[in-house]
């Protein structure tokens, strides 16, 4: 590794100044799990890590049941999952973030991390456009809110400007009789890359008896995560049948545009849009109706 500038700076503004001064020369350090690894292995080519860890607000974690939930883009994913409040609150988020690399790397990565990196088979992302999070981002001209289905523009690219990061994720206190979750595919048990992920949210009128809302997310299947709003469409007004699910995953199946590679081909991925998305609906209707 050549040397690199580390700054550790205290305040937004005075790390969006470091970010604007160095631009692409520079990057963000919180968990660093993936982008030690890149500049270690030459797969970024950097002069200048900021380590956020030491601003406030990136370290929030905050769970109201009227305001929502508020994560720092810099927490751990243990800090999450560990919280009884969000685990019971948001099932749904835990199956993703329990899921981010092994009980080390969970320790270090954040969920902000996944989602910066910008990859396509990110797990912490699908359940977030699901379940409708928000980005909060500051930058040397300000601040602004994106929502993370618009996050990842191409893989590994954002839409972070010069001098930008990302602050925390502002996720909506759940509804009731609302219900989420995520599931992944791997050939392994731990510690892979998803060949398929789907998360999934739904919402019962107050008789459960029909969908009143539902949102349907994929990963590994396209250059980014792929909100299929289509495929949430179809539930909505249904009962949430077996007709109405095979209908929804469908239409999950269509939206997919999946490559072949060593992890599987764009066939079986295919496949595995369906069969994932009638399983995570399944677990999110139990949990909505529970």
């Amino acid at each position: 590794m050549k040397d690199i500038t580390y700054a550790a700076p205290k305040t937004i503004a005075d790390a969006a100044a470091l970010l604007n001064d160095k631009g692409d020369r520079a990057r963000i350090l919180a968990g660093g799990t993936d982008i030690i690894v890149q500049v270690r292995e030459g797969r970024r080519d950097i002069d200048a890590l900021v380590d956020i860890k030491h601003i406030t607000e990136v370290n929030e974690l905050t769970c109201d049941p009227t305001k929502g939930l508020v994560i720092g883009a810099a927490v751990p994913c243990c800090l999450i999952y560990e919280n009884k409040a969000i685990a019971k609150a948001y099932p749904g988020l835990i199956d993703a973030v329990s899921l981010i690399g092994g009980i080390q790397i969970q320790s270090r990565a954040s969920l902000g991390g996944n989602l910066c990196n910008g990859s396509p088979a990110a797990d912490g992302i699908p359940v977030l456009i699901a379940m409708e999070a928000v980005c909060d981002i500051a930058g040397s001209k300000g601040t602004r809110s994106v929502p993370v289905e618009q996050f990842c523009t191409a893989p590994g690219k954002t839409v972070l400007q010069r001098g930008e990061f990302l602050i925390r994720f502002r996720i909506q206190a759940p509804k009731k009789q609302s219900g989420a979750a995520y599931l992944r595919f791997i050939p392994r048990n731990e510690m892979d890359i998803a060949v398929v992920g789907a998360g999934v949210s739904i919402q019962f009128d107050a008789a459960k008896s029909k969908c009143t809302a539902a949102r349907i997310a994929l990963a590994a299947v396209a250059p980014t995560p792929l909100l299929v709003a289509e495929a949430g469409a179809a539930l909505v007004g249904t009962s949430l049948d077996d007709a109405s699910i095979a209908k929804a995953a469908a239409l999950a199946q269509a939206a997919a545009k999946p490559i072949s590679d060593m992890r599987g081909d764009a066939d079986y991925r295919r496949h595995l849009v369906g069969v994932l998305v009638k399983r995570a609906l399944a677990i999110a209707i139990e949990r909505a109706k529970s």
